[in-house]
């Protein structure tokens, strides 16, 4: 090993002396040089991707990204140079190199800067990774004075925009990091590192500073933040199809403690009538805490899980259960693993258990780790995972644990990866063992590239509070400008401290809370109520004509009309690169009111949310609760300028860029359709699958042309990806009053060959907006021709 290192530095030296001879040299994607004792190499992936990779002279830039799956593209490159600096041109925009600073700078093909290094502003500080050589890199940049900028993950901090903040990107609960930002410019920057990254803003420079070998990042330019998004899934990965069913409302709670108990909870919504998709079982079915993890079911609280499942399934529901990274000291996974040299030596959950995570940068222990979850889980059909402490949670803290070796090098040098090795052990595997069931997979952290695992993250364990509830809006957004897709939140929040623990279902001021968040919750990509210190069933808030449960079942039926709406756009984000939660800077940038929004988004490409995030009906002084729903309250509501506005509720149309009161009683949430929208308007199901879309209503909210389109499949397994689906578009012409449907393209097994489509005019005169008095303007049969309608 030591004679390759000395080749390999020869080789570097030599390769170092030539371009000192020559400022710079042509490669097949950019240029090389040598500047301030750096090798640099500037590579485009593609006209609008730049990888800028530099590294102390003398050592090998030889890195394999995790995240990163794209390889670079041929691109047709204008590069002109003397001794000063290198200018190189694609199709999209301009890099200047400086030859003496080492300063990069881009700019759009008008001369326009967009986004600069600072010159000198790389810097190497040599420093000891256990025994590796390593070093601290920084690299630091300039901004704009009033640039915005979005993402960093999933942080708790109540902000959109993330400039003036100072943040240890280093993932733990309820805090997910991604080093990726994107500007209002239409830019974004995903560095590449799976260290801890300390990201610092102020008004002298904005940086980045990490362990590592060389300072190595992705500069992207679209102009607009969603073809952003777009560039770093096609950087990273696209995000797969999760089956229909779980896109339906998910019940769980910490937690169901026997087979019958959770069989029962299906049956009762079965029986009350109030929608179900997904049942989670979480943590100790199998068994005591040195056993924790173990992967099977214990025989006296889950004697016959086989049975289990069979149940929840001929009540056309899902299982979802879920597996932790860690394992106690009496598991055979942890004796295995351990004797192999595959754990982690550091204490994780639960306390005192001795209870250690396994080296999930190991292929050979991912393999192990699914094997024992295969036989001893997967084995019974289950349905879904949730991979719950995948940050890890780490407990016992002490400075040696970072220095604890994986597969990949130092646990402190790739710390953030650890969900992303450790998701994609579970979904290969599991695509590996059957296409017939995709994967669907809840987990507590995340890292770039994750998306491309058919994962959904939470926001981990957060205390219940209307401040928290607050903050989950502006943390979604950013972590969906991070690149990923797939988020939700405990509906209700996870700690009811604020509540009175256990008795928190007795306080109506819980109850308020509680219908907020299960309506921002509907327009989350995943809609699961879970918590702990007391339940959350839906028929634990009263029965029907209490306000509470009227509230919530309204929302859970609500979600499931809208499921045409939401696996079309769930289409979108894999076909497409879209995204469901979106800061309405990225459809509205020339806004300048809506830079830093953090209470309203969209959800898709129509529908404004305006969750209310303040109690407006019941107050508590001292013990003492008061409930006054005789004066409806209401909540202030921006709208972009630059569309009209419909309200979901009243059919209302309003002009953009005004802020309007919008009355929000203890069942409504302010929802708004962008004009032009068409939207497909599901039946009233028990689950999702329940009835075909045989008699779709589809809703036309008049102002603007517009266009939506309508995806099918088989719901659940991977022939999407062979092309087994179809997909309808439905054109809005508002001048015309026409509105056409395509003909069908694709098929699928089961697909209908023809269907009646609905079709119903969104306006104040032609009746409210979610219940119209006048049905329908029109009835149409469908066949899979191409037909126009005019209304």
């Amino acid at each position: 090993m030591k004679r390759l290192y000395v080749i390999s530095l020869c080789f570097c030296m030599l390769f170092a002396t030539q371009l000192i001879a020559q400022p710079y040299q042509k490669t097949e994607s950019g240029i090389k040089s040598v500047t301030q004792s750096m090798q640099i190499e500037v590579q485009f992936f593609s006209p609008t991707i730049v990888r800028v990779l530099k590294s102390p002279v003398g050592v090998p830039p030889d890195k394999k990204s995790l995240s990163v799956i794209k390889t670079p593209e041929k691109t047709d490159l204008k590069i002109n140079g003397d001794e000063k600096e290198v200018t190189l041109t694609s199709s999209a925009l301009t890099i200047v190199y400086d030859l003496t600073t080492a300063r990069v700078t881009f700019y759009d093909l008008k001369g326009n800067r967009l986004f600069t290094e600072k010159d000198y502003g790389t810097q190497f500080t040599s420093t000891l990774d256990v025994k590796k050589e390593s070093f601290t890199v920084r690299q630091a940049f300039m901004l704009d004075a009033d640039e915005a900028i979005y993402g960093l993950g999933e942080q708790q901090n109540g902000k959109l925009n993330q400039r003036g903040q100072h943040i240890v990107l280093q993932n733990e609960n309820t805090k997910i990091c991604i080093p990726f930002f994107q500007s209002i410019k239409g830019y974004g920057v995903y560095w590449d590192n799976y260290s801890a990254t300390t990201f610092t803003d102020n008004p002298q420079e904005m940086s980045l500073e990490s362990l590592g070998d060389c300072s190595d990042y992705y500069f992207m330019y679209c102009g607009s933040g969603d073809k952003v998004v777009a560039a770093m899934r096609d950087l990273t990965g696209g995000a797969p199809m999760m089956p229909l069913w779980a896109y339906g409302y998910w019940q769980s709670k910490e937690r169901y403690k026997n087979q019958n108990e959770i069989v029962s909870v299906v049956e009762k919504y079965r029986s009350i009538k109030v929608p179900l998709d997904g049942i989670i079982q979480d943590w100790q079915y199998w068994g005591k805490d040195s056993m924790w993890n173990a992967m099977s079911f214990d025989k006296t609280t889950y004697p016959d899980p086989k049975t289990m499942v069979d149940k929840i399934h001929k009540l056309n529901a899902h299982l979802m259960i879920v597996a932790w990274p860690g394992f106690g000291p009496l598991t055979n996974q942890y004796k295995e693993l351990m004797s192999k040299n595959m754990m982690i030596n550091f204490d994780t959950w639960p306390p005192k258990s001795g209870t250690k995570p396994y080296d999930v940068y190991n292929p050979t222990a991912r393999d192990i780790y699914w094997d024992y979850l295969n036989k001893g889980v997967f084995s019974f059909n289950t349905d879904a995972w949730w991979l719950d402490s995948s940050e890890p949670d780490h407990i016992n803290v002490k400075p040696a644990d970072f220095d604890q070796p994986t597969y990949l090098g130092s646990y402190r040098s790739v710390i953030n990866a650890f969900p992303l090795e450790h998701i994609k052990g579970v979904y290969e595997h599991q695509r590996a063992t059957t296409s017939e069931k995709r994967v669907c997979i809840l987990t507590r952290s995340a890292f770039a590239g994750q998306q491309r695992f058919g994962a959904n993250s939470w926001s981990g364990d957060i205390v219940s509070s209307w401040e928290t509830l607050q903050k989950q809006v502006p943390a979604a957004l950013n972590f969906s400008m991070s690149g990923i897709p797939y988020w939700n939140a405990d509906i209700g929040g996870f700690f009811l401290w604020n509540y009175n623990g256990s008795n928190a279902l007795k306080l109506k001021t819980y109850h308020e809370l509680y219908a907020r968040w299960i309506q921002f919750g509907t327009f989350t990509p995943m809609m699961r109520s879970h918590g702990t210190d007391a339940p959350r069933e839906i028929y634990q808030f009263g029965k029907p004509g209490d306000w509470t449960y009227d509230a919530i079942e309204r929302y859970i039926k609500l979600r499931y009309q809208l499921l045409p709406y939401v696996y079309s756009s769930a289409w979108g984000v894999t076909n497409r690169s879209e995204s469901f939660m979106r800061a309405l800077v990225l459809d509205f940038a020339a806004d300048k009111k809506v830079e830093n929004t953090t209470d309203e988004y969209m959800f898709g490409s129509s529908i404004l949310v305006a969750p209310v995030l303040n109690p407006m009906y019941v107050t508590k002084t001292g013990d003492k609760e008061t409930e006054n729903f005789g004066e409806v309250k209401s909540r202030k509501v921006y709208l972009p300028k630059g569309s009209e506005w419909v309200d979901f509720w009243t059919g209302e149309t309003l002009q953009g860029g005004q802020e309007v009161d919008k009355a929000a009683p203890i069942d409504i949430m302010p929802l708004y359709i962008k004009a032009g929208s068409v939207i497909p308007w599901g039946p009233n199901v028990q689950y999702a699958a329940e009835k075909k879309w045989d008699n779709l209503e589809i809703r036309v909210y008049t102002g603007a042309n517009g266009e939506f389109t309508l995806y099918e499949d088989e719901n659940d397994n991977y022939n999407y990806e062979k092309g087994v689906h179809s997909t309808i578009c439905m054109k809005w012409n508002d001048a015309a009053k026409t509105l056409t449907f395509s003909a069908r393209n694709g098929s699928f097994s089961g697909m209908l060959k023809s269907r009646t489509f609905n079709i119903v005019l969104v306006n104040k005169q032609n009746g409210t907006g979610v219940n119209p008095s006048v049905k329908f303007s029109k009835s149409l049969r469908y066949t899979g021709k191409l037909v126009s309608l005019k209304l």
